[in-house]
């Protein structure tokens, strides 16, 4: 926690901004001969933290060093990763390489090419600046191989998007600002984002995004999608909807159980528990106005569906479908809405 508000969440450092501090480690003990134990950076929006180094090593004419990554109090699966940096001379300008742990795209629609090290353009072009400054500051050539690797990074790739968009081998080095706030959106919504990119570069013409598990396996069944169509949406369903309007692919199914679809029929975009709650006076004027039973008072979407029968999921089926339709805004978009059990069994199902 920060110690000025204990009741603040402590912010974290980004795989990129980890990277930079650890290539910074390396060349000063490549160019100074000494080993700093700490260096600080300034991040794009003016932050200055200071990491430790640790796992320093050297050869003729190389230097590596290493960063613990502290994700702070956001549950990240990188928290506590070893962001390792080892750079070399040589070579025209600066190459960046992929060390064990750290992916390779192998998909277009990256804005990475297709064979390079997964290692994003803002972190490199924070370590490409540290390059510029300690090679004024040393006069020495700007002429580097910088190879970065995560020990242990396969692994957990396999629990990141990673492998659907096409990046494999490893963990992708992100981050746009070096920071990581604590249970922010943008992470995630960038990772779909991607997803349609990945998807659109393909030239697929269907995508799905789904709120968990279960649907995404019942929408994958029902329609045969490849692992790359299946957008993992969870609660941001107008975070895809909305990148899908600018970015627009043939066909689009949103699908979830009845309590986030409930949600989505009324309106919400961010159908997290947290962020927006099911309106049931507004669920009982559906049920009335399809002439179901009147609805008891219920603490959840799933008891009033128990109560008024899956008649009530097929019409929260066809509402939702009318707010997607308004999110979409009129782009080349056609979608579909289903409505699933815990089981996966399709309850209500609206659209083409």
């Amino acid at each position: 926690m920060d110690d000025a508000n204990p009741e603040k969440l402590r912010r974290g450092w980004t795989t990129g901004a980890c990277a930079t501090a650890a290539v910074k480690g390396a060349l000063l003990r490549l160019w100074s001969g000494q080993w700093p134990g700490q260096v600080g950076l300034e991040l794009p929006r003016g932050e200055q933290p200071v990491f430790d180094l640790v796992a320093c090593r050297y050869g003729e004419g190389w230097a590596e060093c290493a960063v613990i990554k502290d994700a702070g109090d956001d549950p990240d699966i990188t928290h506590g990763a070893q962001i390792t940096a080892r750079v070399r001379p040589g070579g025209q300008g600066i190459r960046f390489a992929a060390g064990p742990g750290v992916g390779r795209v192998t998909k277009a629609g990256l804005p990475l090419a297709v064979g390079e090290a997964a290692i994003n353009p803002v972190p490199r072009q924070m370590m490409a600046q540290v390059v510029a400054q300690l090679a004024s500051q040393y006069e020495q050539p700007q002429n580097l191989e910088i190879t970065i690797s995560v020990p242990g990074g396969e692994a957990l790739a396999d629990k990141t998007w990673n492998p659907r968009l096409g990046i494999v081998g490893g963990l992708s080095i992100l981050g746009t600002t070096g920071v990581v706030r604590p249970f922010s959106c943008a992470a995630w919504i960038a990772s779909i984002h991607r997803g349609v990119d990945v998807a659109r570069a393909d030239g697929l013409s269907h995508v799905a995004g789904c709120t968990g598990a279960t649907s995404e396996k019942t929408v994958q069944g029902l329609y045969g999608l490849p692992d790359h169509a299946m957008l993992d949406m969870g609660d941001f369903a107008g975070g895809l909807l909305k990148y899908l309007v600018s970015h627009p692919v043939e066909r689009v199914t949103i699908a979830g159980g009845i309590g986030k679809m409930t949600k989505l029929a009324q309106g919400a975009r961010d159908l997290h528990s947290k962020r927006s709650q099911v309106d049931f006076a507004r669920l009982a004027k559906l049920a009335q106005a399809r002439g179901l039973k009147p609805l008891p008072e219920a603490n959840t979407a799933l008891e009033a569906l128990r109560h008024a029968g899956p008649e009530l999921a097929q019409a929260v089926a066809e509402e939702a479908l009318d707010v997607v339709q308004k999110l979409l805004r009129g782009a080349p978009v056609v979608p579909d809405l289903i409505v699933i059990d815990r089981a996966g069994v399709i309850l209500g199902r609206a659209g083409s």
